[in-house]
């Protein structure tokens, strides 16, 4: 993996071995399936997924995907992520496995719900 300022999702998967690059596009893909309206871009020289906020964000390395989608997420799903090796706000998805589409997709859904409510939480503060 080489280290470079990345302007694109694509260029950011491009970067990697064609194993790699199908499961970081399948990622991308559930993510832009379950969060309508999502904004793309590049943060901290990563994929990251934003609506009312920051959803989630994603990366590749040499033997998983690293996700991340705060602590929040991982406390709500704790059980269905018990097999993988986790931290705070991340997850490790490992390469030689398939990747969880259905769990990412409901982790994915609950971040929208979250920033929705924070949202709709500050408008009403507003008033």
């Amino acid at each position: 993996m080489k280290t470079s300022d990345f302007k694109t999702v694509d260029e950011y998967i491009a970067q990697f071995p064609a194993k790699t690059q199908d499961k970081l596009k399948q990622i991308r893909s559930v993510i832009l399936a379950n969060a309508p309206g999502v904004t793309e871009f590049i943060s901290y020289q990563m994929p990251a997924y934003k609506l009312n906020g920051v959803l989630v964000y994603f990366a590749g390395y040499h033997h998983h995907i690293g996700f991340y989608a705060t602590p929040t997420a991982n406390n709500a799903f704790i059980t269905d992520l018990s097999k993988y090796k986790m931290g705070k706000g991340s997850i490790q998805f490992p390469l030689n496995e398939p990747l969880p589409s259905e769990l990412i997709a409901r982790m994915v859904k609950f971040k929208v719900e979250e920033n929705t409510q924070k949202l709709e939480s500050k408008k009403k503060t507003k008033k």
